[in-house]
């Protein structure tokens, strides 16, 4: 499921034409459209807590929980075979494309009997306390992981136990004898509105034009948030006005 970035460019550019409120490049429209995306997909996050706080419904299609896990799912990886570095138990997660949020991991140790072992995090401040419980300690049964910000990476995580890193056969390819499983969420594709100038005249280059990767149920709010940040960028507040109005009457819309 996507939204077409062609067909919410030309309603946009048809809202702000309306009245002569202005005229959208497609430079600008695809610096307002990466924005709007990344707004829309991280409120997810911020409604969903707030309505798992208040009681649902029996109808699937009208619970806003179940609505909006639907549209988080289509970010969602689950389950990928990800490589430690070296010894040091170092998930490499800058190997994952666009990483957002790590939600599971779980670990297969060479030897040991049983299906994967779910890791349970833990607190990098926790890390000496259950190194050192007898009870609480960490086993390849039991194993654990913390995150902290590496160097390098923003978003490093490590194991413990450490898991055997992969080795690389005769044709290069990657040998596990442990396998670390990576559930996780990725950021949405930076979409782009592709042209071709003609006759003076940006025409849409489908070949090369990346659609939003959002549900499809969002082209209302995309068109209206897009709205919005042109109205600012060219100055004409009474397009950002009149985005926000048709906004507000979504939002109101939805709770009802």
């Amino acid at each position: 499921m996507a939204v077409s970035i062609d067909r919410v460019y030309q309603k946009v550019l048809a809202l702000a034409n309306k009245e002569q409120r202005g005229y959208i490049t497609p430079q600008e429209f695809n610096l307002f459209a990466d924005h709007a995306q990344m707004e829309i997909f991280e409120q997810y996050f911020y409604d969903l807590n707030q309505f798992m706080r208040t009681p649902g419904n029996n109808t699937g299609h009208s619970d806003m929980v179940t609505n909006l896990e639907e549209k988080i799912s289509l970010h969602e990886k689950y389950d990928q075979n990800i490589r430690v570095s070296g010894d040091s138990g170092n998930v490499m997660t800058s190997e994952i494309d666009r990483l957002y949020r790590v939600e599971m991991i779980r670990i297969d140790y060479s030897g040991i009997e049983g299906d994967f072992n779910l890791a349970e995090e833990i607190q990098l401040n926790e890390l000496n306390k259950y190194r050192t419980s007898p009870l609480g300690g960490w086993s390849k049964k039991r194993p654990v992981y913390t995150r902290y910000k590496g160097e390098i990476n923003p978003q490093a995580i490590k194991v413990y136990p450490y898991p055997e890193p992969a080795t690389l056969d005769d044709n290069n390819n990657y040998v596990f004898t442990d396998r670390v499983l990576v559930s996780y969420i990725h950021k949405p594709v930076k979409p782009n509105w592709a042209y071709n100038v003609i006759n003076d005249k940006p025409l849409y280059n489908s070949t090369n034009g990346v659609d939003f990767e959002l549900h499809a149920s969002e082209e209302t709010e995309l068109v209206y948030r897009i709205l919005a940040l042109a109205g600012v960028a060219i100055e004409k507040p009474q397009l950002t006005q009149a985005a926000v109005g048709l906004g507000a009457s979504q939002i109101q819309q939805e709770k009802q």
